[in-house]
């Protein structure tokens, strides 16, 4: 398949349009970014160790008795109830687990009630095994048997990597029952504005794997028919807003310039052209923070705190009730629990929680209970329930 290279693609913007859209282009104004509104905590937490002896977990999904099924990188899937941990499940696939990469998230099926179906991205190996790439799987699980059948890949990225960085690898059902990937871009950051490469993109499928007919480049003429946005670097945190269905990330900078987007449809949103912060090296980025063309972040972070885990804050029966509304987002080099507060989809605040006190906050959730769930990236990684002191 022919591939646009980054110049010529940047010139096809000006005519890949519709009455509605312009094919990842940009409407964002130069001064949309937020960053650093940081101020105290305004309340006390409660917190409650109710699972211990994780070998690095990634994601996590809550059943709808409370228990919770968690992911291993290293390739484990786990029941925990009443903070007991299961035994790994068996009938995965062959996952490459290398650097950043192994299985990652869990999502449910949305009528898991009926059907016991879960979701799962994961690290695929290439079949000599020297690369990988991220993939999504669906399988039926027996939770008492603690067995996968029925295991059908239903994902693969198109262009496979060497080493072990940035595979992203959140996944959310929208209101729909249509599913988002967030894909990383492997540590090749020019991937990122390839519209014909998966890596630094965010594509929406069906559930079989199958391309929605109202994605932007559904004719595939212009980019690969299931991409919903390009130009991300790392994002391994999403959410869906529990009012408008619109989903929600954020993406891990270099060593500045984290961002938290509302990826739009058909949208490029800029890595590596633009940036906030700074590279690992001290230099700027080729167009600066902003250029025509690339969207903003709703806000960005500068050092780095390495955001992974996003959720809204939203339960019916809050455990936290002045959090209702917020968006909260767990960090990796931070270690800490960052709350922003909105406004009409604009942070007006941001409170940090937690600092140092569990280590890297790999995933985030609310439990039916509407308390708010941590996940660590530890080697004895653990689960922290969080409720208003």
């Amino acid at each position: 398949m022919y591939k646009l290279k980054p110049t010529l693609f940047i010139l096809a913007l000006s005519i890949v349009a519709s009455s509605s859209v312009l094919l990842f282009g940009s409407q964002a104004k130069a001064d949309d970014a937020i960053c650093c509104l940081e101020r105290k905590p305004s309340i006390e937490l409660n917190h409650e160790i109710i699972a211990q002896g994780l070998d690095t977990p990634w994601g996590m999904a809550f059943l709808s008795d409370g228990s919770i099924l968690v992911t291993e990188r290293p390739g484990a899937l786990r029941h925990i109830k009443n903070g007991l941990v299961s035994a790994p499940f068996s009938g995965f696939p062959k996952i490459d687990d290398i650097g950043q990469g192994g299985l990652l998230d869990i999502a449910l099926d949305p009528d898991f009630a009926s059907n016991s179906i879960i979701y799962f991205s994961y690290s695929e190996p290439s079949a000599n095994g020297k690369k990988s790439g991220t993939a999504v799987a669906r399988a039926q699980i027996n939770l008492s048997a603690t067995q996968l059948t029925r295991v059908e890949t239903i994902f693969t990225s198109n262009i496979k990597g060497r080493g072990g960085r940035h595979f992203g690898s959140r996944i959310r059902f929208a209101p729909d029952k249509t599913l988002y990937v967030t894909l990383g871009d492997r540590g090749n950051p020019d991937r990122a504005q390839d519209p014909f490469d998966h890596a630094g993109s965010i594509i929406r499928i069906n559930r079989d794997g199958s391309i929605p007919s109202d994605n932007p480049a559904f004719d595939g003429k212009h980019a690969l028919p299931e991409i919903w946005s390009i130009g991300h670097r790392n994002p391994q945190g999403a959410t869906i807003d529990p009012v408008s269905g619109a989903l929600w990330t954020t993406s891990h900078g270099d060593a500045g310039g984290d961002e938290v987007n509302k990826p739009q449809i058909g949208r490029n949103y800029g890595w590596p052209l633009i940036s906030y912060g700074t590279t690992y090296s001290g230099s700027g980025y080729k167009l600066g923070n902003t250029a025509p063309g690339y969207e903003q972040p709703k806000y960005y972070w500068d050092p780095s705190i390495a955001p992974s885990g996003l959720t809204f804050y939203d339960p019916p029966n809050p455990a936290i009730p002045s959090w209702k509304g917020s968006l909260l987002a767990g960090a990796l080099r931070g270690e800490l629990l960052s709350r922003l507060i909105l406004k009409s989809e604009q942070v007006i605040a941001e409170e940090r929680y937690l600092e140092g006190e569990f280590g890297r906050i790999r995933d985030i959730k609310v439990g039916p209970d509407g308390a708010v769930y941590l996940l660590t990236d530890d080697w004895d990684g653990i689960v922290v329930r969080l409720t208003e002191k």
